[in-house]
């Protein structure tokens, strides 16, 4: 049932909607990934160094998205869609750089008083009351994935690398239990507990698997130009390059259309949750830290994933479903046994950071729904659901993850289509601000005239 659900979702409802979306906000804002790019760039390290609100928001969101879907999730695309399904993530993580754009422009742009943004008060706010009742929707959606993408599907990827790594059942059902426990712990401290969470593990623990996943591609260098071969090849000719498995060109593309957007998050409006809580910042500024969220997890980690499976030398099973096993094999073959170790303990904080990134997540959507709630009675329902993910079958999280997802992005996704000329306008009164303020001085005494006033762009207020 879930699967008849799920294949229906992904057709035209939610493929429509992410991919059209995404051409849609290139073309009105002249494809704003590419055009602000290197803005993005220098703005996040400026931003790392400073360690602001903004940074904070930012790792807040890479905590719900760099996780273990970028270890389990891509390696059950290639398995499940060929090869080519990287191709099609690579695409959707193209169009979902101006989604994340415009997601944490409007989350600043109609967010509370109070830092409380998100989907539901950019539908509420920007829309009006009619739209109430999608605003409500979108939040009843957000608190049940914060149950199962949040929980379920971590904590299964981290059992499955445990087992494969040879742990024994009754290893596996206590270091569940454990990292139950410390997901209930760190919830119930609230919201600020949760950001300054993420914002000590996430730089740490991506930076670790990045470097893993770098020594293998060294190892294997030789190997890569094929990988890219079949790759690109596989997004339109799946069967020659799995052997006849999967001979679907509809299907590679589906997989990897849901997966990237499992892994980015983009068009599902979660970021919007967390980017709303920067302070101090011109709307579409911290809209490029959305860029930025789906450059480094699907560009960067995932696509080190891809490569290191295809590259590995593991054999992929090809039209069944795999997880992180797989990518723990393609890492094992290269780097030896001791990576399945190291593997487990990146996992297991990407687990972990999910699970907080997603709990934060999950308790603004309650805050939506029911006014303020009690984060030790929510702490202690996400630890219960991290525990029950702990028995459940993979091939069923997953699924039931990706429903989820596409029944969040139909009216976060509506809400920015109909938003749009004020991303295209807010986008323009900004690129107008930091040319200005980045445009060359002329020597001499201009400024000096009339009474020896100051320019307000050569000199910000509180510089002396």
């Amino acid at each position: 049932m879930l699967e008849r659900i799920n294949g229906f979702l992904w057709g035209v409802p939610v493929l429509g909607l992410i991919l059209g979306t995404g051409l849609w906000l290139g073309l009105r804002t002249g494809v704003v990934q590419v055009r602000m790019l290197g803005q993005a760039v220098r703005e996040f390290f400026r931003r790392m160094g400073q360690r602001d609100s903004g940074f904070r928001a930012l790792c807040t969101a890479l905590a719900a998205t760099v996780g273990t879907g970028n270890i389990a999730g891509v390696a059950g695309a290639i398995a499940i869609g060929g090869p080519g399904a990287v191709f099609w993530m690579w695409v959707s993580g193209f169009l979902g750089m101006g989604v994340k754009y415009a997601e944490g422009l409007l989350a600043v742009r109609h967010r509370e008083k109070d830092g409380r943004a998100g989907p539901m008060y950019i539908i509420q706010n920007a829309l009006g009351g009619r739209w109430r009742w999608a605003a409500g929707m979108y939040a009843l959606f957000g608190l049940l994935a914060a149950f199962g993408v949040g929980n379920a599907t971590q904590i299964n990827a981290v059992m499955t690398a445990l087992k494969e790594a040879g742990a024994g059942n009754g290893f596996a059902a206590c270091f569940g239990i454990g990292l139950a426990a410390i997901a209930a712990v760190m919830v119930s401290g609230g919201a600020k507990r949760l950001t300054h969470a993420a914002e000590a593990v996430v730089p740490v623990v991506s930076g670790a698997y990045i470097l893993l996943c770098l020594a293998a591609l060294w190892l294997g260098r030789g190997a890569i130009p094929g990988a890219l071969t079949a790759i690109i090849r596989g997004a339109w000719d799946p069967a020659a390059v799995t052997g006849g498995m999967v001979g679907c060109v509809a299907l590679t593309l589906r997989i990897g259309v849901s997966r990237g957007t499992f892994t980015n998050e983009a068009g599902m409006g979660t970021a919007a949750i967390a980017h709303g809580s920067a302070e101090g910042v011109h709307p579409a500024q911290q809209g490029l830290m959305g860029i930025m969220e789906v450059f480094l997890d699907t560009m960067v980690i995932c696509t080190m994933t891809a490569l290191v499976i295809l590259t590995g030398g593991a054999e992929i099973p090809y039209g069944a479903h795999a997880g992180a096993e797989l990518t723990t094999a393609a890492l094992g073959g290269r780097l030896g046994d001791w990576v399945r170790g190291a593997l487990c303990g990146c996992l297991a904080l990407f687990g972990l950071a999910t699970i907080l990134g997603w709990a934060f997540y999950g308790g603004r959507c309650a805050e939506y729904l029911f006014g303020r709630i009690d984060w030790r009675i929510f702490g202690l329902l996400e630890g219960c659901g991290v525990l029950a993910g702990c028995f459940l079958q993979t091939e069923m999280v997953w699924t039931a993850a990706e429903i989820v997802n596409g029944l969040m992005a139909m009216p976060n996704l509506a809400a920015i289509l109909m938003l749009t000329p004020e991303v295209v306008r807010l986008t323009e009164e900004y690129r107008m601000c930091y040319n200005q303020s980045h445009r060359p001085k002329k020597r001499g005494k201009t400024h000096e005239r009339k009474g020896n006033r100051r320019d307000p762009a050569a000199h910000p207020a509180g510089s002396q």
